[in-house]
Parts: structure tokens; sequence; C-alpha cells
């Protein structure tokens, strides 16, 4: 069973404050609130069209909101652009898995860890200096390499991987970038039983040292992860909570699940 414990630090590192999203007339994301603790996966679900994408994209800037608020440890990022966010430490993973393909898994990861080590505009010489010196930007690497279970693939090409290896690299690359905060948008998609409890396993392991954000169709997989759970419908949170709580929920169960969830399966 998830954890149940108090947050493990006294503020969240993200936190969302009615955020709301129109498309004209429509509202995809409309006054949602959300806090993300250390220490703890916070799940969001919901049927196809609920908003959970255009939340993704709000939290971490690759949308601007229409209002509200989001603080990153305290600090308010609205309106910051996606790379500013990134930098200060929120790493996020897309639907599509985005890798360079062609490239092996090792030299996906350097690159990302590379991102975090601009050159001086002050010293062009550092434009000339070999990447496999770079040796904080290559303990990076390792180190995400190492966290995503990885270090056995290293110079397999990228494009060649499995599906579920191709999402392990994908957050392999966001950790490459050292953020506190992740937002993982449906890394369990399209894979077999075998793949979705490796990365069952992954998400477990990065939970202890990150603030996670879960957006998931796999109900197992959410109910075996998630510490706290939110779900939205049509743009709105219907409910939010302890899963065991919003599991049982009747207007949850009515407009998402369908079924009794009250019982474990």
């Amino acid at each position: 069973m998830s954890n149940t414990t108090l947050p493990k630090s006294e503020v969240p590192l993200l936190s969302a404050r009615d955020l709301t999203k129109r498309f004209g007339g429509l509202a995809a994301v409309n006054q949602v609130s959300v806090d993300l603790w250390l220490g703890q996966i916070h799940a969001v679900i919901g049927p196809n069209g609920a908003g959970k994408s255009t939340l993704t994209n709000l939290l971490s800037g690759d949308l601007p909101a229409t209002s509200g608020t989001v603080s990153l440890r305290e600090q308010n990022i609205s309106g910051w652009s996606p790379e500013k966010i990134s930098s200060n430490g929120l790493g996020r993973s897309y639907q599509k898995t985005n890798i360079f393909r062609s490239f092996s898994v090792w030299e996906n990861v350097r690159l990302a860890a590379q991102s975090r080590s601009q050159p001086s505009a002050f010293n062009p010489l550092h434009w000339w200096r070999s990447a496999f010196n770079m040796h904080e930007v290559n303990e990076r690497a390792e180190r995400a390499m190492e966290l995503a279970g990885l270090q056995n693939r290293r110079h397999h090409v990228a494009g060649e991987a499995s599906h579920g290896e191709q999402r392990q690299l994908e957050i392999a690359m966001t950790l490459a970038t050292e953020p506190s905060v992740l937002l993982l948008d449906e890394p369990l998609a399209g894979m077999g039983v075998a793949e979705a409890e490796s990365m069952v396993q992954l998400l477990l392991r990065l939970k202890k040292d990150h603030a996670i954000m879960l957006v998931e169709h796999d109900i197992d997989a959410i109910f075996t992860l998630s510490d706290r759970l939110t779900v939205m419908v049509n743009g709105q949170v219907i409910a939010s909570g302890l899963p065991a709580v919003v599991r049982a929920d009747n207007t949850v169960q009515a407009a998402y699940l369908g079924e009794d969830l009250s019982e474990e399966h």
C-alpha cells in the first residue's frame, strides 16, 4: 500500500493555486489547486479531455495560465519560461517519448546533463572543450543512468531500445538536469506487464528525493504508487485526498471509474 504519512517538509516543493486555462470560451483547466511534497507521489487521473496534460503544461510553463499562480519552493514562477523553470529544479516527461533516436542511451543522458552547463560568454574557449572532459556533466549523467537502471544499456542505440527502456531513458534525461520536482505524463503508457512493473519500481525509488506528480491511466499502478490522488473531470477537480478515501467516493466512481473500487483487487 502507498505511504499515508504526513509530508516530510513543512511546505510543498510545488504549489498551484486556482489555476485556470481558457481556450476561447472553453475552460480546459478551471480553478485547480495542487501541492506536491518531497517524498510523495501525487497522482492525477481522469477521463480523456479532463485537463490533466493541460495542467501539467501549466505547471511546467509550457502553457501560460489565464489566471492563478504556481510557486516552486515558495517562489512565484507564474509567467516564467519553461527553460527558466527547468533550470530552477522542475523536470518533466511527455506523453510522446522525446529522445534522440540515433544517439546512444549514454549520449542522450549526457546531452541532458550538459544542458545545465552552459558555456560562459566570457570564456570563448569553453565552446571548444570536449564533452568527454566535462567531468561534472559526466558525473550527473552517470548518477541519472544509475537511478534509472540503465547502466547496462549505455551503448545501445536509443531508437532500438524497447518502449519501456525508451521511457526509462526519458526519465533518466530528466534526472540528469537534477530536478527536485518531477512531472510525469503517462510514463506507463503502452507498456507490457514486465515493463510496467519495472517503471513502478523506478518511480518508488525516485520518490524519496523528489516531489512527483504522476498523470496516468493505469489504475492498478495509481493505487500502488500514489500517496495523494486528485481526480479531474471537464477541467475541474471533483475529489482530492488520500487514495483510499478518493477510491470510495461515490462521485468519483460515477463520473470516472465506473465501478466499485472500494475493495482491494
